[in-house]
């Protein structure tokens, strides 16, 4: 099925033209463009959208100012290559990669800049992003109304040029409806102001609006019964916009236009009241069909929105994030989440029950506050939680946002089922269903077999036709459907459209080959032109079938890490907030190692391009958790580096900060000496300066006796006192080297909960250095060792207390990527708690009084990814402690924000939301388990933070002489694990 037009010669010769990057970097400098990037780098960053498509740009450009992207414009049709427009860079069709010349407007043209309460408008810049359009106007009582999943980071140019929709379009409107007037920028250069022409008709708008004018008077029939069917009609050209009834409305028409007939250089936009109050009425259904079938008889209820979920997508999430993480839902294998507005919450709830009444529905409940948000959080992050099916395959967009009209929505769900068992293909439905509106990713086996893509989508096309249906309800055709817009449009209908991109864009200079002459839907496909990456790996990545390759595909470019979600607990991606450079961003850094899997563009691990691309990687963890879809980005940089430095010279951090365990064991031997030497000044500048420590950082101070000195020497319990159960304390590098006195507390805490608390008799080490400078070979050993001296504990049953929250990580995680094939890992990693976990599973233990304790906590971010901090957070609560928990990192992260090269960063990081934080709750609590965490608030705000064991230790009564709490039974006995 193709749509081959006559301008297809254009299309071809644009796309095939091979100009050097560097001339024509040179050539749009000389137009005056300030931030020009040609660099291999920056070319595999922009390379993809969050599409399947692979198309390396010549060059990509940040204009600072619309008269930029004039002449960037110029120089493209100078040099006969194409430019393609980005904003957050999240379609899914392939909407916004080219091979010419790719205008990034997100970095600089980026603000809101008026609101007008009264006219309810708003004038923004083309890459402003959809939440701060709605927070500028919050302050009115106002809001955007479209609101895709992205919308934290998508951008209101790309909207537009989508006609993204979300899930409350339902009550607001499409882009499309929500814009008053556009600044365009056409294929010739010259500027065009379009709006709802009304009665001057769009010959009002110059010659571009006289051709229109002309075109659709001559298909008035075909436009009237073709286009606008149904609300969810996105695919192809709007052309009912045009239509003298509906007020030649040119804005309105350009809207999904997906930057092939102009360049958005502005926007006014309307905004829509807020509602005063919301709840969501959770419907359980048997299936999604029986779900689908109930969406008509629930619209006559004016719904702001009707979404449906697959129980297999909550699944995902709860396997991901923990159980905490889902609130309750009522039975059912799927669910409609339909929100209700009213002006108080109980106007809303009212509203909601009176919906569940029409519901058809096995079970219901009505949520609002922080239930309800966390249920939609769930429905956001979609898109990546459905990038694995259910039997672990990797799953792709391609046939991702299909519309039919409601009333056909469930059967057809239940044909679509049919098709895609006939293919072996599978994957989880979710939607816009009050829209008729479907996502889902599908297992296409682009690896394996990639031309099995094809014959699918043709079939899904004719199957999305016989309902009625259009090929994109909200995401654009771009290259994944514009071949297949015979299955929903007339002959006429392809021609006319063909001729409107011929009015515009006659050199078809303007995002080539989407929409109009378009490519064919499985040409430039990433996946398959990626080699896999088996041998000789550090880690064993068992859930991408042990292929590094896999694993960086996770990222299908949706964007998360990008948007700022500090404010609700996230800590993706540290970096990126600091220095906000698509570089620094987790989704860059995927987009690199995928060219490297490539091979041609990025040649090795030990490649430049590589190394700049993960220079800044914090190694937090936060995306491991925070991206649905699952990247692992500090695992990825471990092993490169591990690649990279292998049997090889390494940086001398490496060596200083990688091997820190070594060195404080040889410094307790005498850390009286060792503290008066690092503070000589002669002695630490030259340790800082073999080292690849940052000038600027304090050296450690080692502990003048260590733990375990303690531990050995400490006093024992009373006579008669009964044995308690045996828990085994780990004993980290960093509790027992610099900061004993938290163990000191575990201790205290953990006999106070009537433990007999152990140690392991031999040193024991995590390995966490040596993964995060990526000796992974070192890191092996490391925790063979400490498997060994485990073993006691393991034979027993006793459970793992660990007080370190990077350490713990390491025990519950990458233990078992490391040493694959030892049963003692997984052990471990089942045996293994965090303090607040091991209390909290205690029978009959109550937390200290901790009433009128407010505190700031600062979450570690490998706890949130990796553990979570959900048992920390009731813990508290249940303590009566008042805590206001900090999303993002620290900033020091480990041995990253000592290593010179990166102290400004750390610091920006730092400032992104925890030095605020601390500053503005003054006389708290700073609440920070992490060595990092505290090393940072002493190094930059003067704070000394405290760990969950000392807090809880402050409000036990005072021991007696022997060692045991006052009230108390007697202390279990305190010893060394045999």
């Amino acid at each position: 099925m193709t749509t081959a037009r006559a301008g297809g010669a254009a299309v071809t010769a644009a796309r095939s033209h091979d100009a050097l990057p560097r001339d024509l970097a040179a050539a749009l400098r000389g137009a005056g463009l300030s931030e020009v990037d040609d660099s291999a780098r920056r070319r595999a960053e922009y390379s993809t959208d969050a599409s399947n498509y692979r198309v390396v740009p010549s060059v990509v450009v940040f204009p600072k100012h619309i008269d930029e992207a004039a002449a960037a414009l110029s120089v493209a049709r100078r040099f006969g290559v194409p430019v393609t427009s980005r904003g957050g860079g999240t379609s899914i069709a392939g909407n916004s990669v080219g091979s010419g010349i790719v205008l990034d407007f997100s970095r600089h043209l980026n603000r809101v800049l008026s609101v007008d309460p009264e006219a309810r408008t708003a004038v923004v810049e083309p890459g402003a992003i959809l939440d701060d359009i709605t927070a500028a106007a919050a302050g009115h009582g106002l809001r955007f109304g479209p609101d895709p999943s992205t919308h934290a980071r998508a951008s209101i140019g790309g909207s537009i040029g989508n006609n993204a929709c979300g899930s409350r379009a339902l009550r607001y409107g499409r882009a499309a409806d929500n814009v008053v007037s556009l600044d365009v920028l056409t294929a010739a250069g010259e500027r065009l102001a379009a709006r709802r022409m009304g009665r001057d008709g769009l010959a009002a708008a110059g010659p571009i609006g006289a051709a229109l004018d002309a075109l659709v008077a001559a298909h008035l029939g075909m436009i009237r019964t073709e286009f606008g069917r149904f609300t969810r009609q996105v695919s192809g050209y709007s052309l009912e916009h045009l239509l003298p009834e509906n007020g030649a409305d040119l804005a309105r028409f350009l809207a999904g236009t997906e930057g092939t007939l102009g360049m958005i250089l502005g926007a006014t936009v309307a905004l829509v009241p807020s509602p005063r109050a919301v709840a969501l009425a959770v419907l359980g259904y048997p299936g999604m069909p029986a779900a689908a079938d109930a969406v008509p008889g629930l619209l006559p209820h004016r719904p702001v929105a009707a979404e449906g979920m697959d129980a297999r997508l909550v699944d995902v999430f709860r396997a991901r994030r923990g159980a905490a993480a889902v609130p309750d839902l009522p039975r059912g294998e799927s669910w409609l989440f339909v929100e209700t507005a009213g002006d108080t919450e109980a106007g809303a709830r009212a509203a909601a029950e009176r919906l569940i009444a029409d519901a058809g529905c096995l079970d219901a409940l009505v949520v609002t506050g922080a239930p309800a948000r966390a249920l939609w959080r769930i429905r956001e992050d979609g898109a990546g939680l459905s990038g694995r099916t259910p039997a672990g395959a990797p799953a792709w967009p391609g046939w991702e946002d299909a519309a039919v009209p409601p009333r056909h929505l469930g059967a057809y769900l239940r044909d679509f089922a049919a098709l895609l068992a006939e293919h072996g293909l599978d994957g989880v439905t979710y939607g816009h269903f009050g829209d008729g509106c479907v996502h889902i990713r599908i297992d296409f086996p682009f690896a394996t077999a990639p031309g099995r893509y094809r014959p699918f989508a043709v079939a899904a096309a004719q199957l999305a036709g016989k309902y009625g249906g259009s090929m994109s309800g909200e995401h654009g055709d771009g290259r994944a459907r514009g071949e297949l817009l015979p299955a929903m449009y007339s002959p006429e209908a392809i021609d006319t459209m063909a001729a409107v991109k011929a009015i515009f864009d006659p050199g078809n200079v303007l995002n080539p080959g989407v929409l109009v002459d378009p490519v064919p839907l499985d040409a430039d496909l990433r996946v398959p032109l990626a080699r896999p990456l088996r041998a000789g790996l550090g880690f064993a990545y068992p859930h991408d079938g042990g292929d590094l390759s896999t694993a960086v595909h996770r990222c299908v470019g949706v964007g998360k890490c990008r948007a700022g979600t500090t404010a609700s607990g996230g800590v993706m991606c540290p970096s990126y907030l600091a220095t906000r450079d698509e570089k620094d961003s987790t989704r860059g850094r995927a987009r690199v190692l995928q060219e490297l899997a490539n091979g041609t563009l990025v040649t090795g691990f030990r490649s430049a391009e590589v190394a700049e691309s993960l220079d800044l990687c914090l190694s937090c963890k936060g995306c491991s958790s925070d991206c649905p879809a699952g990247v692992d980005m500090a695992t990825y940089k471990a092993e490169v580096l591990y690649q990279r430095y292998r049997r090889r010279p390494r940086p001398p951090a490496h060596y200083s900060l990688g091997w820190l365990p070594r060195w404080a064991r040889l410094a307790s031997r005498a850390p009286g000496l060792a503290n008066a030497a690092l503070r000589t000044p002669a002695i630490a500048g030259l340790a800082r300066r073999l080292g690849g420590i940052d000038a600027r950082r304090p050296l450690p101070r080692f502990a003048a006796q260590t733990f375990r000195d303690w531990f050995a020497g400490r006093p024992q319990a009373l006579p008669g006192a009964r044995a308690g159960a045996p828990v085994l304390l780990w004993v980290d590098t960093f509790t027992d080297h610099f900061t004993p006195e938290v163990g000191q507390a575990a201790v205290r805490v953990l006999e106070a909960a009537g433990y007999a608390v152990e140690i392991p008799r031999q040193p024991v080490c995590c390995g966490l250095t040596w993964i995060s400078t990526g000796q992974l070979d070192g890191a092996r050993r490391q925790l063979r060792r400490s498997l060994q001296a485990l073993e006691p504990a393991l034979r027993a049953g006793t459970p793992i207390a660990g007080l370190e929250p990077s350490c713990t990580a390491v025990l519950r995680g990458e233990i078992t990527g490391l040493l694959p094939r030892d049963p003692r890992a997984r052990q471990v990693t089942a045996a293994t708690r965090t303090l607040a976990e091991l209390l909290a599973g205690t029978a009959n233990w109550a937390p200290p009084d901790l009433a009128g304790v407010r505190a700031v906590a600062q979450p570690h971010c490998h706890h949130h990814a990796v553990m979570g901090w959900h048992a920390d957070a009731a813990l508290l609560a249940r303590a009566g402690a008042e805590v206001s928990a900090v999303g993002g990192c620290c900033g020091l992260a480990g041995n990253f924000g000592v290593e010179r090269g990166h102290y400004g960063v750390s610091v920006a990081v730092a400032e992104t939301a925890l030095l605020p934080a601390v500053r503005d709750a003054r006389d708290a609590v700073v609440l920070a388990d992490g060595f990092s965490c505290r090393t940072q608030l002493d190094q930059l705000a003067h704070i000394s933070g405290t760990h969950l064991a000392q807090l809880l230790a402050s409000r036990l009564e005072p021991a007696p002489a022997g060692g045991r709490a006052a009230d108390q039974s007697p202390a279990p006995e305190a010893r060394p694990a045999t």
